[in-house]
């Protein structure tokens, strides 16, 4: 059996991290895999991309720009949704690809910037060859937003789309969700798989894949690299106090609507009042914008981290590692966290409780509270970094989304679909 995976990317957060990490577990289980890629970033040799040449390169960019920039400057309501919302209106025939043509099952995931567009999504499944489409986000079921906020449009058939910077009943959110409608209707052998059960849940409301298989499976974690490490070194580079506790936030860009950094500077100034003891802030991620002198504790910025061993320590200094995340499917930072033994507070939303146990291996608050955030920190701070609830957030992710695991309910997948 040869599964192909198909991923804009093989490199940074989110979809492309859980993508490798999905390569990688079903190599250690000796299946066939291969990933195919928009443009090749990393030096994995299972990793394929189509722009290998000048001009597939120079063609790449192009459909990127083009699939970004017209929305930006003549549809998008403001800058705040700029990435929210995916058109997939250009990008590129890859059923020619050798590694499409040898596959016995097609793995889609993540292809928008300009990759596949809805026609090329129909072209694969054209093919007639067995599809499993991992679900990252919303974007399958929707006019074009990722994650689509209160609005619930997508349970019946998009239009009025409170992105766009003029909705109305036959907007682009409208045409969007009627190409992907007759899209579908090539799709005659293809299993959805979410990675929390909470988008299985929203997915199963949705009117473009009523009828269609849904399964929930969640990403996979390299336990090895994500493990508790001595944070000495760590705490010494960054001139951590000894005794002070350590909260960590990161995320691909933390000025992202939907990461909630205003509760979480809230929450913070809550906690000031209201903890004794020295607290000291580590944030890593994209910030372009957010002005780190509104928090009321020392901060350290670490940029943008790309090492998944320089991660491992960062999570490993933390006592707390705090996602106050409004909507999210299952955030490879929260999972990262718990595999080295590092409590999490975040919100009671979307697919983090699929992770985080109450009280168990950190604190789930109440959804949009920033007081019950800040009563979650002062929670973790006091419990302390070597009790129970490390113990279990390491377990916790041992017992359920190790590369083993995951892989083998991938593989039991692909093995029914084939049937």
């Amino acid at each position: 059996m040869k599964v192909t995976l198909i991923n804009t990317s093989d490199a940074g957060g989110g979809a492309p991290a859980a993508c490798m990490r999905l390569l990688k577990a079903l190599e250690l289980q000796q299946v066939d895999a291969m990933m195919q890629v928009q443009e090749k970033k990393t030096a994995e040799p299972l990793v394929e991309s189509i722009a290998n040449d000048f001009w597939s390169r120079l063609k790449t960019n192009f459909n990127f720009y083009y699939e970004r920039l017209p929305f930006i400057w003549f549809k998008a309501k403001d800058k705040s949704v700029r990435f929210a919302f995916s058109a997939a209106d250009t990008g590129t025939d890859i059923t020619n690809q050798p590694d499409i043509l040898s596959a016995d099952v097609l793995h889609l995931h993540w292809t928008n910037s300009g990759f596949l567009s809805i026609k090329n999504l129909k072209q694969l499944f054209l093919t007639g060859k067995p599809v499993v489409w991992t679900l990252h986000d919303m974007w399958a079921f929707t006019g074009g937003c990722h994650y689509s906020g209160e609005c619930d449009h997508y349970k019946h058939e998009c239009g009025n789309c409170w992105m766009l910077r003029k909705p109305h009943g036959e907007d682009l959110s409208y045409r969007g969700f009627f190409r992907k409608k007759y899209m579908l209707k090539a799709a005659k052998n293809v299993v959805f798989v979410t990675c929390s059960h909470w988008l299985a849940d929203v997915a199963r409301t949705s009117t473009l894949l009523k009828g269609f298989r849904i399964e929930t499976i969640p990403n996979p974690i390299d336990t090895e690299i994500f493990s508790p490490k001595d944070n000495d070194a760590t705490r010494a580079k960054l001139n951590i106090g000894k005794n002070s506790k350590v909260i960590l936030f990161g995320a691909a860009n933390i000025m992202d609507r939907r990461k909630g950094i205003n509760y979480l500077v809230e929450a913070l100034s809550i906690l000031k009042n209201n903890y004794a003891g020295e607290v000291e802030i580590v944030i890593f991620g994209k910030n372009k914008e957010f002005n780190t002198g509104t928090l009321p504790f020392k901060v350290h910025e670490v940029g943008i981290v790309t090492s998944q061993t320089e991660l491992a320590a960062l999570y490993s200094l933390a006592d707390v590692f705090v996602s106050p995340a409004l909507e999210d499917n299952l955030p490879n930072t929260v999972m990262e966290a718990l595999a080295c033994a590092t409590p999490v507070v975040a919100f009671n939303t979307g697919g983090i409780p699929d992770m985080v146990d109450h009280f168990n291996n950190g604190y789930l608050a109440e959804y949009k509270s920033a007081d019950d955030f800040a009563t979650g920190i002062r929670f973790v701070l006091n419990a302390g970094k070597t009790g129970k609830l490390a113990a279990n957030a390491r377990k916790k992710v041992l017992d359920n989304f190790s590369n083993e695991k995951v892989a083998q309910q991938y593989m039991a997948v692909y093995q029914s679909i084939l049937k």
